[in-house]
């Protein structure tokens, strides 16, 4: 099994029969991930002990009897402060992943799912289940019922009406758009405060502000993630994780597995190999944890 480190194991793979959707293992001793985000769908079934939850900006605790999930691009953050273990098996659904799930419902859409820490022993035992079953390679049958029956499930009991929450108002929206445009064109560049706030036509003052409300993170963590994201579209097309570390704008090749670790709980390294495991898909189809 891959591990990132003596106290904590992660092992991480895509699965072959539905596009867009990764898995990952996690038995952790002393990780806490900093607020960050993904570009898809987290569904989080706790296997043994826990650890303090973030998210949709309200606290709780990961444990047995609760799912964890949170929507594409909602900030979140753990931290195992009064645990000593947490074990626990996750899904990230893509939109490709996200589509096929849609399909198998029925539905046009995936609606907004219920945020945070949802208490229901048995949705936990419906998705522990299933990653079990795709962890295991049972037959394609047993696979998609469990798949079907568990987000089936999940998003009739905890699926949104298809209304997007309230965001920002229009003037934030575009001073906000902007500085996240300067992020992605200049990602490589070493940026400051002062240049993001410039490029917004704020004060370094109003810029945080602004993306406190905003995406519920500071600039500088925001940008952190930015960076993950381009460094792992560099690493699912080939590039040496050194090189993705230096096109994505890290310092080197040790900030980005930091921050990488940090962030994913696991490596760039096993990244790298479950991406060759599952072997070379079209731009868009395969499921990318980032």
């Amino acid at each position: 099994m891959p591990r990132t480190d003596r106290a904590n194991a992660t092992t991480y793979w895509l699965d072959r029969r539905t596009p867009g959707l990764s898995l990952l293992t996690a038995d952790l001793t002393t990780h806490d991930y900093p607020t960050h985000v993904h570009e898809a769908l987290l569904v989080a079934a706790t296997e043994a002990g826990g650890s303090e939850i973030e998210a949709a900006g309200v606290p709780d605790e990961a444990h047995g009897e609760a799912l964890l999930v949170v929507n594409p691009a909602e900030p979140h953050a753990s931290r195992m402060r009064r645990s000593r273990a947490w074990r626990y098996r996750s899904f990230y659904l893509t939109e490709s992943a996200m589509s096929a799930v849609c399909e198998a419902l029925g539905i046009v859409r995936l609606p907004p799912i219920d945020q945070g820490m949802i208490r229901s022993p048995d949705l936990v035992g419906a998705f522990l289940r299933l990653h079990r079953a795709l962890e295991a390679g049972a037959d394609a049958l047993r696979q998609r019922e469990l798949l079907v029956g568990a987000f089936g499930e999940l998003v009739s009991r905890h699926g949104g009406d298809g209304r997007l929450p309230a965001g920002p108002p229009p003037r934030d929206r575009a001073l906000l758009d902007r500085a996240l445009a300067t992020m992605r064109e200049r990602h490589a560049e070493r940026l400051t405060l002062d240049d993001l706030a410039l490029a917004a036509g704020l004060t370094p003052f109003q810029l945080i502000g602004l993306f406190r409300r905003g995406v519920g993170m500071t600039p500088h963590a925001y940008l952190t993630q930015v960076r993950l994201g381009i460094a792992c579209h560099h690493l699912r097309r080939g590039a040496a994780i050194a090189e993705a570390a230096a096109a994505a704008g890290f310092y080197d090749q040790s900030a980005l597995t930091n921050h990488f670790k940090r962030s994913y709980g696991m490596t760039p390294l096993q990244y790298v190999r479950a991406v060759r495991n599952f072997g070379q898909y079209p731009a868009g189809r395969g499921a990318a944890r980032c």
